[in-house]
């Protein structure tokens, strides 16, 4: 066999092989399309409520802890200027990722260390218990509201960088409004399309160990690793929450304010926790949420809407 005919076999056996893997790397890039509904890996966007300026987008994974320091925050009282210093100390010291490692010993969303006090390990890995630690230290700090965003976080932080907060200032302030409700409709979440049902069960348990009893009639609340009295039936695909008039929230908003702006913290809490409990459709002021729509945008509910009394969070089946 010549040279120049073995050449040319190598030569179509090397064109074959690229061939086939131009081939496969785009079956799998339109499986992921399919997969994620064509708009790449599951993320989560923020909107401003007039919907103009920038907007601000995380991971699944970031919207649930964003959402549980919301959460933590508003059950305390607190306004939402306390969520914003929050939010803007957690992307700064860990990018809103429960992380198991750090400086030194430094552990979780805050960087807390169980050497200064902060809790053991499994305490500060516990987002709602590390949540509850900062603000509970941010209250002693007299007129943090007041403060510089970057002095109030360092009061409680101790940090070495304290400017590093500042630059997390807007999107934290666009996440706060949204995740406490005074900005509705604001956030949405795309989903992966994927054969995972959700457990109704799931839903209430999370409300309560973020929210606290109140959230659910007839609950207790638990926490990590305990296991809620749920109460009704967990067959039910659709958990509703119920909407107090008066309802406990913000301070100086939602309490003693009405309810609309609790409804949509809670709404958004449930969009924000799509991915991970499995949420399909969340219903509330005659505004819908529907992972199969790639979740790109609030619409108007059609048929038995959910009014300003509840909210109504379905589960994938």
């Amino acid at each position: 066999m010549s040279e120049s005919t073995v050449s040319n076999r190598r030569g179509r056996a090397l064109r074959i092989a690229a061939g086939v893997a131009v081939l496969l790397a785009l079956a799998g890039y339109l499986v992921a399309q399919y997969v994620t509904g064509g708009g790449g890996a599951p993320r989560c966007t923020v909107r401003p409520a007039e919907g103009d300026g920038a907007t601000y987008e995380i991971s699944p994974e970031q919207a649930v802890n964003a959402a549980t320091i919301s959460a933590v925050g508003t059950s305390r009282g607190l306004p939402e200027r306390a969520v914003t210093i929050a939010l803007a100390t957690a992307l700064q010291e860990s990018a809103l990722r429960n992380i198991k490692h750090g400086d030194r010993d430094s552990l979780g969303l805050f960087q807390q260390r169980p050497s200064q006090g902060w809790g053991t390990e499994k305490q500060i890995l516990d987002p709602g218990y590390s949540a509850g630690k900062f603000y509970e230290y941010l209250e002693k700090v007299p007129g943090y509201s007041r403060l510089p965003l970057t002095v109030a976080a360092q009061r409680v932080q101790r940090s070495g960088f304290p400017q590093a907060y500042a630059k997390h200032e807007p999107d934290a302030a666009l996440l706060a409004a949204a995740l406490t409700g005074r900005s509705p409709a604001s956030l949405t979440c795309t989903a992966a399309r994927d054969a995972q049902v959700g457990k109704p069960a799931d839903v209430r348990a999370a409300l309560v160990r973020d929210f606290g009893s109140d959230v659910l009639p007839g609950t207790r609340a638990v926490g990590a690793g305990a296991t809620a009295n749920l109460g009704g039936s967990t067959a039910k695909a659709t958990v509703t929450v119920p909407v107090p008039t008066q309802a406990a929230g913000v301070a100086g908003t939602a309490r003693g304010a009405g309810g609309e702006r609790r409804g949509w913290e809670l709404a958004h809490w449930a969009v924000a926790h799509s991915s991970a409990l499995r949420i399909e459709r969340v219903t509330y002021g005659g505004r819908v949420w529907t992972a199969g729509d790639s979740g790109k945008a609030w619409s108007e509910a059609k048929g038995a809407a959910s009014g300003p009394a509840e909210v109504r969070i379905s589960t994938a089946q």
